[in-house]
């Protein structure tokens, strides 16, 4: 029992390093500590991960839209400036992905729907 206490407290004593044979240094430590994590999604203030995702995963004309508000927001210094363009990123962003999804859904459903009037009318 006290090996096993002492192999936990040697694993403790050395660091993973990134590169064989490096040294770490404050700066590293850090990046470790404080690097970035899953949820960093979410922490995008500018709203520019959802611009993009609404430009690949959305109506692209109306992503971009938003996206250019997402940089306008951003180059702002006043935030009671940029908050409007905050406002409309989002809501373009957002926009944007649900009418790519409703028409995906809606499509086959207005198919199927005029296929079997075409059928009722023969």
């Amino acid at each position: 029992m006290s090996t096993s206490h002492a192999a936990a407290g040697q694993e403790e004593d050395h660091q993973l390093y990134t590169v064989p044979g490096e040294v770490a240094t404050q700066n590293t430590q850090a990046y470790i500590s404080n690097g970035p994590r899953a949820a960093s999604f979410c922490d995008d203030q500018h709203h520019r991960k959802l611009a993009i995702c609404s430009i690949i995963c959305g109506i692209s004309c109306i992503g971009i839209k938003a996206l250019i508000n997402s940089v306008k927001a951003e180059r702002e210094q006043d935030p009671e400036k940029a908050a409007p363009f905050l406002k409309r990123a989002k809501k373009l962003g957002i926009i944007s992905i649900v009418v790519w999804v409703s028409l995906l859904i809606l499509t086959p459903i207005l198919i199927v729907l005029v296929s079997y009037l075409l059928t009722l009318g023969d």
